[in-house]
């Protein structure tokens, strides 16, 4: 499948707005491809969130990727599930979602890249490629030669690069194989500025 070049992630702690706020800024900015994620928030919280974010990214032929939550997308009919390796098993989530729900899955080291390349998944993450300050528990960076060696282990498969990847980081990782660049504080940060980040992330991608 074709992913952008630039992949949002929106996070409430590092932007100090809403989800809706930030995909809407996002979407203002070029964006279509957004993921909502939240690992803080309860079931009911959180699937009033992703109701309206993608009722409003709707109007504007956007895609919400749900993270972790394959209970929320199915109720809400979701355009798409990012699942990390403690999540729900890839081949399960598909059962329950159907083919044409859009499903990423995270990977962290060669090993498992190519494993997960046999599941039932649209696209796989790579990383962190560089260390991150988004996710307090990650794994070890991979460096943009983790990110080589994955892509040489996988062929063509659909890659994402996720984990520190800032806005002058985003060329290095794409040069480096990556389909495309996951951005979380880079772009949300400051919300005031969001449209423009996007923006010329895009333009440097």
């Amino acid at each position: 499948m074709p992913l952008p070049r630039i992949y949002p992630i929106t996070d409430t702690k590092i932007s100090g707005i809403s989800h809706l706020e930030q995909v809407s800024a996002l979407l203002d900015g070029g964006a279509r491809f957004i993921q909502i994620r939240d690992k803080d928030m309860s079931s009911r919280e959180l699937f009033g969130v992703v109701e309206e974010c993608q009722a409003f990214a709707r109007e504007y032929d956007g895609i919400i990727i749900v993270n972790d939550r394959v209970d929320i997308a199915m109720a809400l009919g979701s355009d798409g599930v990012h699942l990390g390796q403690d999540d729900l098993p890839p081949a399960e989530a598909r059962k329950l979602l159907g083919n044409d729900v859009i499903l990423g899955f995270s990977t962290h080291s060669v090993e498992q890249a190519i494993e997960a390349i046999k599941l039932p998944v649209n696209y796989i993450a790579a990383g962190p490629i560089f260390p991150t300050g988004s996710k307090a528990d990650h794994e070890p960076p991979i460096g943009l030669g983790g990110l080589e060696r994955i892509r040489k282990a996988i062929g063509d498969f659909p890659l994402v690069a996720i984990g520190g990847v800032g806005l002058e980081k985003c060329r290095e990782v794409l040069s480096a194989g990556a389909d495309s660049a996951a951005m979380i504080s880079s772009l949300v940060s400051k919300p005031g500025e969001i449209a423009r980040r996007i923006q010329r992330a895009q333009d440097i991608a």
